[in-house]
């Protein structure tokens, strides 16, 4: 069964958008391991349009599951990455003028950097993930890099209009998942998740954690953050 990875990203953007201190994410992470969330996923962006330095410490020292830091290739994130030292740092793709992340991060075209990235996480001891669209060449180009995981971008997948598209997407995912397990690394997926679109990719041979934010902030506008997760969880087994 694939474990569920939440994140709490948009608590944080509820709280930013008044610049006042709630709703705080560090009491989000508290009631989705109460839902039996399995991670605690944030994203800490250069523009801190979400999730700020300080609730990055304090997961820190309280997040009692998995601690997953989403992190550009950037020097100055993984330094930050090296000092607060999550159980994971995925690298992901960044771009200031996006609204959310927009396709996975490009290993070919920035190989070097993104091997440098992955030398300081590694002398850190932090187990590293990359956030790649299931392309062959993105694959084989994580694969020598040495990572433990990657995490499957399903946007394509969330995104596509019809059932047929859907489904090309879908083929498109259990190939790339394939080619990740032949390699022995973990497989992780996420982006785009829905209750409605979840449980195909989650039923992936080898799937191990789905990372899920939007979604589950969403409904636990409505039914609780506890309820939230519980009824993704469900969906997964």
């Amino acid at each position: 069964m694939a474990t569920l990875g939440v994140n709490i990203d948009h608590v944080a953007t509820l709280r930013q958008a008044r610049r006042t201190v709630e709703p705080d994410p560090v009491w989000a992470a508290s009631l989705a391991e109460l839902g039996g969330a399995d991670a605690i996923t944030v994203h800490l962006r250069e523009d801190r349009r979400h999730i700020q330095d300080r609730d990055l410490e304090v997961l820190r020292r309280t997040v009692q599951v998995k601690l997953n830091l989403e992190a550009a290739i950037a020097p100055a994130m993984i330094e930050i990455a090296c000092r607060v030292k999550p159980d994971q740092v995925t690298l992901v793709p960044e771009k200031r003028e996006e609204i959310t992340t927009e396709g996975g991060l490009d290993v070919v075209a920035h190989r070097a950097a993104t091997a440098a990235a992955v030398e300081r996480l590694h002398a850190a001891g932090i187990v590293v993930s990359l956030f790649i669209d299931p392309s062959p060449t993105q694959i084989e180009a994580a694969v020598d890099l040495g990572v433990a995981a990657v995490e499957l971008h399903t946007g394509e997948y969330a995104n596509a209009a019809t059932d047929a598209a859907r489904h090309a997407e879908l083929v498109e995912l259990s190939r790339g998942a394939a080619m990740v397990r032949q390699a022995k690394l973990g497989l992780n997926a996420g982006h785009g998740l829905t209750y409605r679109n979840v449980s195909p990719v989650a039923r992936l041979e080898g799937m191990g954690e789905l990372n899920i934010g939007h979604s589950i902030v969403s409904r636990a506008v409505l039914v609780g953050f506890i309820q939230a997760v519980r009824e993704m969880k469900s969906l997964l087994s």
